[in-house]
């Protein structure tokens, strides 16, 4: 199943477009990754082509050091988000409503610099 290519605004968000192919096998996915001991996303729904993961984000919490295979990310809440990648470190505020597609994210990790919760889903290829 593919999803239709839309990226708006805060296209940095959580997972910008980088157009890789291949992710890395030594890091733990989204899903598996947590914070401080404690995972970040909960699986909402699998079939044999995707999974749907629901990440909460409350203030001062991030998602450590992970990959994703190609998603759709869909903010269900926003606020604003520190990502680390290897371009560096960047701060963006992600607006609830707002979504974005990824070709897949070797690494990153994230953390919630805002005042708010940031609450979205990630619809993962499989």
């Amino acid at each position: 199943m593919r999803f239709p290519r839309i990226i708006l605004a805060a296209p940095l968000a959580l997972g910008a477009c980088t157009g890789v192919q291949h992710v890395s096998d030594a890091l733990p996915s989204a899903l598996e990754a947590g914070w401080n001991g404690a995972r970040v996303c909960a699986l909402e729904h699998q079939t044999d082509t995707h999974r749907v993961l629901r990440c909460t984000f409350p203030p001062g919490v991030g998602h450590e050091r992970h990959y994703h295979p190609p998603h759709y990310g869909y903010a269900l809440s926003g606020g604003a988000m520190q990502l680390t990648d290897e371009r560096g470190t960047r701060t963006a505020t992600l607006a609830t409503g707002s979504d974005y597609t990824s070709d897949g994210v070797t690494w990153h990790e994230v953390v919630n610099v805002g005042e708010t919760t940031v609450t979205y889903l990630i619809v993962e290829e499989l």
